[in-house]
């Protein structure tokens, strides 16, 4: 007679989950916003508009639309904080999205200004 118990099955080990990197590509992205802004500022710099009111005083425009620029940078700024800060990945991914969308809109806004 057999004496051995049978073994129950074990179930097959899941792997972990992949770590969510959403924190490091906010502060990325973050870090990056104002090299690539002056960039785009410079780049506006050299437009035939820009230069001709730099030399001759003609074709100085319209200002740069402050109120989106400035609206977007803030949103940037509190999703980037949120993007950081949020314990769930859910809300971190949600407002690193809202970071990049923001900061997109405030770089379209310098380089529309050409």
């Amino acid at each position: 007679m057999d004496t051995t118990a049978p073994q129950p099955a074990t179930p097959p080990a899941e792997e972990p989950p992949a770590p969510d990197r959403t924190r490091f590509w906010s502060g990325l992205c973050a870090g990056l916003f104002v090299p690539v802004a002056l960039l785009g500022g410079l780049l506006t710099l050299t437009g035939e508009r820009a230069g001709r009111c730099m030399t001759y005083g003609e074709q100085c425009g319209d200002q740069l639309p402050g109120r989106l620029f400035g609206w977007s940078l803030a949103l940037a700024a509190v999703a980037c904080v949120v993007a950081l800060a949020a314990p769930a990945a859910r809300v971190r991914r949600v407002a690193f999205a809202t970071q990049l969308l923001a900061e997109f809109v405030a770089l379209t806004v310098i380089l529309s200004h050409t």
